[in-house]
């Protein structure tokens, strides 16, 4: 950074100043010389690995005043001057923090209204307690109901052994609140990786402003609706790896990147993807490395370590128009390109999935070559067989609202210098500011439309009819029993029991707690005529015990 000006009317270098994290002096115009400076800025744009002295190259910041002497007192005491100097990591933390209660508000007045589904919750639940425990990461309740058996452990269903992470958090609270919680801080923990991007790119303001889009993003709030999933990890460990390789700092790069290798088998993927824009922002032999580690793992993965786990990898990848497996999608790829680009468009679903995801960087992020991160993981979804993927009603969304935030970004600041190569008047930092501004808007209007609107509505803050009756079940099954529920209250039990998913199929399980209605009366009698007695049936809520057990 820079202040003053010299005899010759070149800019005065200022000294480091006294205490400030180096890393917020702005790296770089990064490895690629994409960073762009702002009116005020004595940087501007260098090449790709040229530096300047006693600042690291292409500082996005304005300008600040020097510093004081040494020695000399600061006027407004020292309260003000740490808070100058801390400034911006006093704005993230709140930032942070704000996020954080905003997904924990979400998730655990679902949780506390009988609100969240028994599907995935449970099932990640039980696979960190098992590692909380020092065992196997076993999920009986997908175990069970998949046909496999109690002793079925997570790694067998998706590869996520970063799980394990989230275990010392279990010796503290035994519960699937942990998870919730652990997911909130994991989303909100990307936001200063985000802004150190955006600052570096588009500069400080604009930072703010697109981080806090990503906070309230549609994509975010529905992962935080639907409970937990590994995904709670990726937005961090890939705004981690892109800004930190954009910066040029390979090792904590490279060290999120194998943290996304182990946080799902298709995430393989997203890394190839990295690879891929590295290659073509000038990283040639590192992001060739990486194309090949990420295509060899997510084969490696699915085709042995699932299997060796006991798992079948063909379970949740069905592409029956174009292969049973990557090379030969690819080859379809290749031999029937219209047919392989039809697919992707074909449904109404999909075309509304292209447009959501797209939407927020206000499609900006086509610009960039980092986009290409995020489409391998679009493309799976989309050429699937099941239709469940390619909506935006789960949480798939989320694993790559991160990647393509930070395109946008990338992709703006592109656009902005074509134009000023172009002869367009100076228009740099007026339009990184509309850009920003924008997107920002557009996040705040996709909030009515998604899950953060329910914090908008008082009735949300109060418990439904039947609360009384939920708990009044819930307190009637003993700690440590098998106990099968529906979706409403598995949740609720796991942590004090070992919940299986209540499918209406005959296991002779010693306990049942469900939410019936009148189509699933005949089944409750059923029950009643193969050993079960009825402990409770109040407000279309029942407990079934099996008789002896």
């Amino acid at each position: 950074m820079f202040t003053g000006t010299t005899a010759s009317g070149r800019p005065a270098e200022e000294p480091p100043r006294k205490g400030s994290d180096p890393d917020d002096t702005l790296e770089a115009a990064a490895v690629d010389g994409t960073a762009v400076a702002e009116p005020g800025d004595a940087a501007g744009t260098r090449a790709a690995g040229e530096t300047e002295p006693a600042e690291t190259p292409g500082a996005t910041a304005t300008a600040e005043p020097q510093e004081r002497p040494a020695g000399e007192a600061d006027p407004q005491g020292p309260a003000a001057g740490i808070l100058r100097s801390n400034r911006h990591l006093i704005a993230l933390s709140v930032l942070c923090a704000l996020s954080t209660v905003l997904n924990c508000t979400l998730s655990l007045l679902r949780l506390a209204h009988f609100q969240v589904a028994t599907y995935d919750l449970v099932i990640f639940d039980q696979a960190v307690r098992g590692y909380s425990h020092f065992s196997a990461p076993t999920v009986p309740l997908r175990g069970v109901t998949g046909g496999f058996g109690m002793d079925y452990i997570q790694l067998a269903d998706h590869f996520s052994p970063i799980l394990a992470v989230l275990a010392p958090f279990y010796w503290l609270h035994d519960g699937p609140e942990t998870l919730l919680v652990a997911q909130a801080v994991l989303f909100a923990l990307a936001i200063p990786f985000l802004w150190k991007f955006t600052r570096r790119v588009l500069g400080t303001p604009h930072a703010y402003l697109l981080s806090l889009a990503y906070a309230i993003s549609w994509p975010v709030a529905q992962a935080t609706a639907v409970e937990f999933h590994e995904v709670a990890f990726v937005p961090l460990l890939s705004a981690i790896a892109v800004e930190r390789l954009h910066a040029g700092r390979r090792l904590p790069g490279l060290l999120a990147v194998l943290g996304l290798l182990l946080t799902k088998e298709d995430l393989g993927l997203m890394v190839a993807g990295l690879g891929v824009w590295l290659f073509f922002t000038g990283q040639r032999r590192l992001g060739t490395g990486l194309v090949f580690t990420g295509v060899a793992v997510f084969e490696v993965v699915r085709k042995f370590l699932i299997p060796l786990a006991g798992g079948n990898p063909a379970y949740y990848t069905r592409y029956s128009k174009l292969g049973e497996d990557l090379p030969q999608m690819l080859w379809s790829a290749v031999t029937h390109p219209l047919q392989f680009v039809g697919m992707l468009f074909d449904a109404h679903s999909k075309w509304d999935t292209w447009g959501l995801l797209l939407w927020p960087a206000l499609f900006l992020c086509l610009l960039s070559p980092l986009v290409l991160a995020a489409l391998p993981l679009i493309l799976e979804r989309l050429l699937a067989d099941s239709d469940n993927w390619w909506s935006t009603g789960w949480h798939y969304d989320a694993f790559v609202i991160m990647i393509l935030l930070m395109a946008g970004v990338d992709g703006a600041a592109r656009l902005i210098r074509w134009l000023e190569r172009r002869g367009v008047p100076r228009p740099g930092h007026g339009l990184r500011l509309a850009y920003a501004a924008a997107v920002f808007a557009v996040a705040v209007t996709t909030v009515p439309y998604r899950p953060f609107d329910n914090l908008m509505n008082p009735d949300f803050y109060h418990p439904d009819p039947r609360a009384e009756a939920r708990e009044q079940a819930i307190s009637m099954v003993p700690e440590g029993v098998v106990v099968e529920a529906s979706d409403d209250f598995g949740a609720r039990l796991s942590g004090r029991a070992t919940v299986l998913w209540w499918d209406y199929q005959k296991r002779g399980t010693p306990w049942i707690v469900a939410s019936v209605n009148n189509d699933l009366r005949g089944v409750v009698d059923s029950y009643l005529t193969e050993g079960y007695e009825l402990r409770l049936d109040r407000q279309d809520i029942v407990v079934l015990h099996r008789i002896g057990s």
